[in-house]
């Protein structure tokens, strides 16, 4: 179907299709001017307007994030939006030239401030309040999304310049504060001991300190010959914190620190009695050779001793301390025994309800169950009453499966006692 339309200027007439496929050069026009002023997108004929096609002008280029608005673009760029010919696209009202300008300049001059609002909050002064750029609650500014990790950048900067700075302190500091800890005035070896103490609570520090074996030394000697108690504090807190790196381990081991330590569990300073149990219980866990240093120290008599606390943690590691040392080898067993170890093992099961407790002590219980000397004292104890009260522990299947070996290890011993 062809519809028939005249040509502007024109006599003759000819069909939509023809009229349409015409290039820009062979469109009927009176001038040049007008052809111009076609592309640019004034004055266009209805056509034009119809398919769609828009000059250079007012075409825009498609948004990365698939929006086909502006939302999400800073507005400190919003120079791109005005027409340099005399107004802003698409606002009918316009702005000159002059107003563009303007604009623009105000906010390249406070770029600046709203990137440093977003790095560097803190130097700002108080109540000084910088122009936003934001328009839609909805839409952060680039700016806006710089802030968070910018922040991140920052702290994590800092946070390397301070560890520079703790390690070359505590590098600078070291050899004065061995001095110190070996100074016969007792008031300066409690002070000095505090600060290696403070010292060891941050990484870079506690590294440099680990890397000392005088000052390793320095401490097992002062935590030995001294009976201040701040001086103890200090000593031991700074030996625990480097039980947590295998080198500090290494360092305390090498330097005698264990029967040290093991003197420590005679101590009524709850404080002091923890630091000391649980580095020797690192110890234990992953030093070799430490085994055999803590029973030679007397460290298994003392530690059965420690059963009659009450704290479930406590002698939860307690606990533990005793399966490493009594697992594979009959003599701890025997000094447990002669200890009186069952008698406070089986205590323990009958009067706490503390999962991680109770499971320890059934595994030193299955230990020493193995144990033909060991396996009448438990027996006698009431330790397969004790036992059975948890085989119905619905939480805990380690629990049950301990007692469980352990009530099959006693059953001869139990035959025989009953009979």
């Amino acid at each position: 179907m062809s519809y028939q339309m005249q040509a502007p200027g024109q006599g003759r007439t000819m069909s939509h299709n023809q009229y349409v496929s015409n290039s820009p050069a062979e469109l009927p026009m009176s001038s040049g001017k007008e052809q111009t002023l076609l592309w640019q997108g004034v004055g266009q004929p209805a056509y034009m307007a119809d398919s769609g096609i828009h000059s250079g002008v007012t075409t825009q280029a498609p948004s990365l994030s698939g929006k086909g608005d502006m939302d999400d673009m800073d507005t400190s760029d919003a120079g791109v939006m005005f027409n340099m010919g005399g107004g802003v696209v698409g606002d009918p009202s316009g702005y000159t030239q002059d107003q563009v300008e303007d604009m623009n300049a105000q906010l390249n001059q406070t770029r600046s401030q709203r990137v440093r609002a977003a790095m560097f909050p803190e130097t700002l002064e108080e109540g000084m309040e910088i122009p936003s750029t934001q328009y839609d609650a909805n839409q952060p500014t680039a700016v806006q999304r710089l802030s968070e990790p910018s922040q991140m950048l920052k702290h994590a900067v800092v946070n390397l310049i301070n560890y520079q700075d703790d390690a070359n302190l505590a590098t600078r500091a070291i050899p004065e504060l061995i001095k110190l800890l070996n100074d016969e005035d007792q008031v300066v070896v409690s002070h000095a001991a505090l600060m290696v103490h403070q010292l060891s609570k941050k990484e870079a520090s506690r590294h440099a300190i680990m890397n000392s074996p005088q000052m390793i030394a320095a401490l097992v000697r002062a935590l030995s010959n001294s009976n201040d108690l701040e001086t103890t504090k200090g000593a031991v807190g700074t030996l625990h914190n480097l039980s947590h790196h295998r080198q500090g381990l290494l360092a305390i081991f090498k330097s005698g620190g264990i029967p040290a330590l093991v003197k420590l569990l005679s101590s009524p300073v709850e404080s002091v009695l923890f630091y000391g149990i649980t580095t020797l219980h690192n110890l234990l866990l992953h030093q070799e050779g430490s085994k055999m240093a803590v029973r030679m120290a007397g460290g298994l008599q003392k530690m059965v001793a420690l059963l009659q606390r009450n704290n479930v943690k406590f002698l939860t590691i307690v606990t533990d301390c005793l399966q490493i040392l009594a697992y594979g080898n009959q003599e701890s067993k025997l000094i447990i025994l002669a200890s009186q170890g069952p008698i406070e093992l089986v205590r323990i099961l009958r009067s706490y309800t503390y999962e991680k407790l109770l499971w320890t002590t059934s595994r030193v219980l299955k230990v020493l169950s193995v144990c033909a000397s060991n396996k009448p004292a438990i027996v006698e104890a009431g330790g397969m009453q004790a036992l059975a009260m948890h085989l119905g522990h619905t939480q805990s299947h380690r629990l049950v499966q301990n007692c469980l070996w352990t009530c099959r290890n006693l059953s001869d011993a139990a035959t025989k006692h009953v009979g």
